[in-house]
């Protein structure tokens, strides 16, 4: 395993980070004391973050991860989880005011830190970032308290899907430790500014959604769609022919990278990887099979740089998130 320092904290962390949305089961079906031995032989095989957040199964996914914990007596474990905004009237009131009222990110750390079975959080993030946050400050009135309490060591936060142009003036301002943002051979837009002038201020990325919510592994087929629960996000993300354009492209690019890598998935992991402004690529991980195939591509080797040209051609945003 290969570990990247993290912006201005003096962390090192794994460069393989462990995504925890699918333990709060709205990714299918999925059994907590698998989830936990999942989580203890990533430990064990070098990741040293997690990644979570309140809405992640309304907390279910938080109380895994400390369950994991409490058992784990091995290396430091850095653990980010995300606290939401207040409200859902985004469309008609785009701005950061009132989202993150003191009182309400005090409520929302002290059960989390319950959940998690710890005392201080290393990193809690926004879970909704708006561009206005860089004039209108009051979201910072609840997160300065609980980094001189110790509640939280530091504060960052998760940028909306396909939006990294909104954060470009944060990464300017150096306000927050860290972005969190999609990054793929899909959504490859971060890496033209975002990337640049975090850069500068020493901001730190963690790159979500590598394999594009399954897509960019590369084994889906024809069939594939039919297989999902009707519960299952990806049922809902991928329905009214979603599916069949998202698998013409997937395949086109599959075709593309076999000429340089052994399977798509290993292109789309090492492309993540391949931005040296990326400090860890978090990955939602099932089971110990999954582990091992993320976890090989932390091997220092660099992505293809004919490829690296080719696949911009491949640019795809596309709003299936929600």
């Amino acid at each position: 395993m290969k570990y990247r320092e993290f912006g201005r904290t003096g962390w090192q962390l794994s460069e393989i980070g462990f995504g925890a949305w699918q333990l709060g089961g709205t990714w299918g079906k999925i059994d907590d004391k698998d989830s936990i031995k999942t989580l203890l032989y990533s430990f064990e095989k070098g990741i040293n973050f997690v990644d979570t957040a309140i809405a992640y199964g309304n907390g279910r996914s938080e109380s895994v991860v400390g369950t994991a914990l409490k058992v784990w007596s091995g290396h430091k474990i850095y653990i980010a989880t995300k606290v939401p905004p207040l409200g859902t009237d985004f469309q008609t009131n785009n701005t950061i005011r009132g989202r993150y009222p003191a009182n309400y990110v005090r409520k929302h750390v002290e059960e989390s830190l319950k959940r998690l079975g710890t005392d201080t959080i290393d990193l809690l993030q926004l879970h909704l970032w708006i561009e206005d946050g860089t004039t209108n400050f009051d979201w910072l009135e609840g997160l300065m308290p609980l980094v001189d309490e110790g509640k939280i060591k530091s504060f960052g936060v998760s940028l909306a899907d396909i939006k990294p142009h909104e954060g470009v003036l944060l990464a300017k301002s150096g306000i927050v430790c860290s972005q969190q943002v999609i990054y793929n051979l899909f959504e490859q837009e971060p890496s033209n500014e975002l990337f640049r002038e975090g850069e500068k201020t020493k901001t730190a990325f963690i790159a979500r959604v590598p394999f594009d919510s399954g897509a960019l592994t590369g084994t889906w087929n024809e069939d594939t769609y039919d297989q999902w629960d009707k519960d299952d996000k990806r049922y809902q993300m991928y329905r009214d022919g979603r599916f069949i354009e998202t698998l013409a492209r997937v395949n086109a690019l599959k075709e593309l990278c076999s000429v340089y890598y052994q399977s798509l998935a290993e292109a789309a992991m090492r492309f993540s990887l391949a931005d040296s402004a990326v400090s860890t690529v978090v990955c939602g991980m099932r089971n110990e099979t999954e582990v091992d195939m993320n976890i090989a591509y932390s091997d220092g080797k660099p992505f293809d740089k004919e490829l690296l040209e080719k696949v911009k051609e491949h640019e795809w945003k596309h709003m299936f998130y929600k």
